[in-house]
């Protein structure tokens, strides 16, 4: 089977605009705070979204898969929060390096839930990745901190928020998934944020239109990406996070990984040619499901 370009060429796309983002995120915090910037995350998207849409707007607010919507919409909102936190503690090239056991997960996922098949090289490489998240873990904490811990939290999270994306698949517009993942967001940090406001400057309300809008597009190519092509053969390529993640740290905070860090993420990616070659070339066998854009799920 023949590499899909297209797919992966738009996760690539996602990714850097999410990890970009979550860069300028860690920076309104400095301000605002991590729930202020939770919440401007989430609402822009929504009001850019809405504005987008106003001309359909019946039409993309009605969707087949309600409970699906709903699970997806919370796990996007869970994953966000306890993500933004973790690299507001840890910063942004270990948190992402930690949050980079996601493909692994969202594989087996794909095993589990979806019916795509997966071989011995990729489950040698699944071990090898997790190995890896250890080495990350332990020597920058001593221990298994809360502050490790949140960054494999919010991975686990955003697998389960990829394959219910990728279940959906084609069968709705992206616009419908996009409007209904931000919206669910604005509105429950809404709540806090009216007896919690903290005043914003110019140049920090130019900053939330500006996550708003990488919101948008990131989250727009990923729920395109995953209704193009399936989970096990997209889901490899998030590992460019940490390229992006590090390449911010280093522009907005001078930050660079550990030593510990380093080794652990070169163990994830030891085995990701291999795996990678394996999805890409040697074939996915996905069993169709009822409902489901191409057999599979995916996240948005």
């Amino acid at each position: 089977m023949k590499v899909q370009t297209l797919p992966i060429v738009l996760m690539i796309g996602a990714i850097f605009c999410i990890a970009s983002m979550e860069a300028i995120s860690k920076y309104l915090m400095e301000e605002i705070g991590p729930i202020q910037t939770i919440w401007v995350r989430f609402t822009a998207q929504t009001i850019l979204v809405t504005l987008l849409i106003m001309p359909n707007l019946r039409q993309y607010s009605r969707t087949k898969y309600p409970k699906l919507q709903l699970l997806r919409s919370v796990a996007v909102m869970l994953t966000t929060t306890i993500y933004f936190f973790s690299f507001f503690m840890l910063g942004l090239a270990e948190a992402s390096a930690l949050f980079n056991i996601s493909p692994v997960l969202i594989t087996l996922g794909a095993f589990l839930f979806l019916g795509e098949k997966i071989n011995a090289k990729r489950i040698f490489g699944i071990g090898i990745s997790l190995i890896g998240a250890l080495i990350i873990i332990r020597p920058s904490s001593g221990a298994f901190t809360i502050s490790a811990i949140l960054p494999i939290a919010a991975a686990i999270l955003y697998s389960v928020y990829n394959l219910a994306t990728r279940f959906v698949g084609n069968d709705e517009s992206p616009w419908t998934s996009l409007f209904y993942s931000a919206f669910l967001g604005a509105a429950c940090y809404s709540f806090y944020i009216v007896f919690h406001w903290n005043p914003m400057s110019d140049y920090a309300i130019l900053l939330a239109l500006v996550i708003g809008l990488l919101a948008t597009i990131g989250h727009l190519l990923l729920i395109k990406s995953l209704s193009l092509g399936e989970a096990s053969l997209v889901a490899p390529f998030t590992y460019t996070s940490l390229l992006f993640s590090t390449i911010w740290g280093l522009i907005l905070f001078n930050k660079f990984p550990d030593f510990w860090t380093i080794v652990g993420l070169s163990l994830i990616h030891i085995s990701e040619p291999t795996r990678l070659l394996s999805i890409a070339y040697g074939g996915v066998c996905v069993k169709k499901k009822r409902g489901g854009g191409g057999g599979g799920g995916g996240g948005g």
